[in-house]
C-alpha cells in the first residue's frame, strides 16, 4: 500500500497543494493508514534532520551573495561588458542577454535571480530596439537556465548532498555544458537574426571602450575565480567559499564600487532569507520523503522495471532523459533531484555510467525544465517582469528549448563534455 504515495503526491500537486506540504502529506497519510505511527514520527523528524547539514549552508550564502551583487549594481556592469563585446552583432541585444546570463551564472547560480535581474533591464531595452516583448522575455527565460549549470550551482550542491558526490567535481563538470548551452542559444539567435533582420544594438566598440568595460566588470568577474580557485586549491570548502563570496560582495559593493549602502542590507538579508527558507524547507521535506521511498521499496521496483525495458545503457539513458524532461515540466529542479536522484542514480552507476556524468545529465535536464511549459518557474518570472502572458512566452521559447534539448543529448551521449574538466583536476578517473 505504501508504494501509492507517489500517485497521491502527484494528485496533490495537480490540485495545487504546495510541493512542501505534498511531500509530507502523501507519505504521512499512507503511513497512518498503514498503522506505521513510529515511521510517521520518523518522517517528520527527518524534515529537521534533512536541513541540519553544514554543506547545505552554502545555499543561503550563495543566494545572499547574488542578492548583494544584484542590489549593488554589479548586474549592470556585466551587461555593459557584454554590450561592449557583442552588442555590434546583428541581434546584438539578444547575444548580450545570453552572455550576461553566462556571466551572472558565476555570481548567483540561480535561474530565477537571473531572469529577474537581467529581465528587468534587458527586456525593456530589447523592446525599445524593435524586438517583440515576447521574444525578449523568451530569450531571457531560455538563457537564465544557464545559471544553475555554470558554477556555483545551488542544485548541484543539493545533488552532491543527497548522493554523496563531490561538490567541486560537479561544479567543474558543469562549466563546459553551461558554455555549450550559451553557444547553442547564440547560434539560434544568429539564425533568427539573419532571417528576421534583427538590429545591432550599437556600433562596434573600440578596444579602449572594451578595456574600460572590462575594468568596470573586473571585480564581479573575479567572483567565480575566487570561489572555484579556493575550493580546488584546498583553501576552503564549498560552504566556506559561499561565505567568502558574501564577504567579497559586501566589500566590493560597499567599499570598492560604493554602490551598496548599509541601509540596503536589511532588505537584502530579508530577501535572501525568504528565498533560502523556501529551498531549505523543500530539501528537508524531500529528505523525509526519501525515507518513505526506501521504506516502500519503490527504488527496487522501478529499477526492475527500467532494467526490464532494455539492457543497453544508451537506450536507457535516452528513455530517462525523456522521463526527466517530462518531470521538469511540472516539478522544480531541486525537489525533483532529491526525489529521483536516490532512485535513478544507483541504477545507472551500476550500469557503468560515471556518477558525475549522470549528475550532470540529471541536473541540466531538470534545469531546462525551469523554462519548459506548462509549470516552468522562470516562465512565470519572465511573465511578471515583462508583463507578457505565459502562453505567448511559451510559444516564443520553443526554438531555444529545442537547442537546449539537443545540448542535453550531446551531454548524455558524449561523456567527455562533462567529465574532461573534472578529470583534469583529478576528480574523475
Amino acid at each position: 500500500m505504501l508504494v501509492f504515495f507517489l500517485p497521491l503526491f502527484l494528485l496533490f500537486l495537480m490540485i495545487g497543494l504546495p510541493v512542501f506540504f505534498g511531500m509530507l502529506a502523501a507519505p504521512g497519510i499512507l503511513l497512518l493508514l498503514n498503522g506505521q505511527e513510529r515511521d510517521l514520527s520518523l518522517l517528520y523528524r527527518n524534515v529537521y534532520n534533512g536541513m541540519d547539514s553544514f554543506p547545505l549552508m552554502a545555499i543561503p550564502f550563495f543566494m545572499l551573495a547574488g542578492e548583494l551583487m544584484n542590489r549593488g549594481g554589479i548586474t549592470m556592469r556585466l551587461v555593459e561588458f557584454s554590450q561592449a563585446m557583442m552588442g555590434h552583432f546583428r541581434g546584438g541585444l539578444a547575444h548580450v542577454n545570453i552572455l550576461s546570463s553566462m556571466l551572472f551564472a558565476g555570481l548567483s547560480g540561480s535561474a530565477v535571480a537571473d531572469t529577474s535581474a537581467l529581465g528587468s533591464m534587458l527586456i525593456p531595452a530589447m523592446e525599445k530596439e524593435g524586438y517583440t516583448r515576447r521574444f525578449a522575455a523568451a530569450i531571457t527565460a531560455a538563457s537564465s537556465v544557464i545559471g544553475p549549470i555554470i558554477p556555483p550551482s545551488g542544485i548541484m550542491i543539493i545533488y552532491a548532498y543527497v548522493m554523496g558526490e563531490s561538490v567541486a567535481a560537479l561544479f567543474l563538470a558543469g562549466i563546459v555544458p553551461g558554455i555549450l548551452v550559451g553557444l547553442g542559444l547564440m547560434l539560434m539567435v544568429k539564425v533568427m537574426a539573419n532571417r528576421y533582420d534583427f538590429p545591432a544594438s550599437r556600433a562596434k566598440a573600440t578596444w579602449p571602450e572594451r578595456g574600460q568595460a572590462s575594468l568596470k566588470a573586473f571585480f564581479p568577474l573575479l567572483t567565480p575565480v575566487i570561489i572555484l580557485g579556493g575550493i580546488l586549491g584546498g583553501v576552503f570548502t564549498p560552504t566556506e567559499a559561499a561565505a567568502v563570496a558574501v564577504a567579497y560582495a559586501i566589500v566590493i559593493g560597499v567599499f570598492v564600487l560604493r554602490t551598496l549602502t548599509l541601509r540596503d542590507l536589511p532588505d537584502v538579508l530579508g530577501r535572501a532569507a525568504t528565498t533560502s527558507a523556501v529551498v531549505l524547507l523543500l530539501v528537508g521535506a524531500a529528505m523525509a520523503f526519501k525515507t518513505v521511498v526506501s521504506l516502500s521499496h519503490a527504488p527496487e521496483h522501478l529499477a526492475a522495471f527500467i532494467l526490464g525495458l532494455s539492457d543497453n545503457p544508451l537506450i536507457l539513458l535516452f528513455l530517462i532523459n525523456l522521463l526527466l524532461f517530462v518531470v521538469g515540466m511540472f516539478l522544480d529542479a531541486g525537489p525533483a533531484i532529491i526525489i529521483l536522484g536516490p532512485i535513478l542514480g544507483p541504477i545507472f552507476v551500476n550500469l557503468g555510467i560515471d556518477p558525475v556524468h549522470f549528475a550532470i545529465i540529471m541536473s541540466v535536464n531538470l534545469t531546462v525544465g525551469l523554462a519548459t511549459p506548462p509549470m516552468g518557474l522562470v516562465l512565470f518570472v519572465a511573465s511578471s517582469v515583462s508583463g507578457e502572458r505565459v502562453e505567448t512566452i511559451s510559444k516564443a521559447i520553443l526554438p531555444f528549448l529545442a537547442v537546449e534539448v539537443v545540448v542535453i543529448f550531446l551531454i548524455t551521449f558524449i561523456p567527455a563534455i562533462s567529465l574532461t574538466v573534472p578529470r583534469l583536476f583529478g576528480f574523475v578517473q
